[in-house]
């Protein structure tokens, strides 16, 4: 069974509906309340979170760039886990 669930779209500041499983709902309902939140307050998270795992992408690929220009530039970087282990020691 379906049932009707109504999504409010921010940018565009309007009201759209679309069918989802009776299930999906259920699951969605149960995480929602789980966290404290209303389902479209849990969906408005979700979806800036995606936008910050964009950043989050760009920022790896930042580092892995800088690893790459440091590696080039200084070749491999010796272990220092003992040197560490050492240090603690003291």
């Amino acid at each position: 069974m379906l049932c009707e669930f109504q999504c409010a779209i921010i940018s565009a500041n309007m009201t759209q509906s679309f069918n989802i499983s009776d299930e999906l709902y259920n699951r969605l309902k149960a995480d929602a309340e789980a966290r404290g939140q209303t389902i479209e307050q849990m969906l408005e998270s979700r979806s800036t979170n995606g936008a910050d795992q964009l950043s989050r992408a760009e920022v790896v690929s930042r580092i892995d760039q800088l690893r790459d220009r440091l590696f080039a530039k200084y070749g491999e970087m010796a272990d220092s886990t003992a040197l560490i282990r050492a240090d603690r020691v003291r």
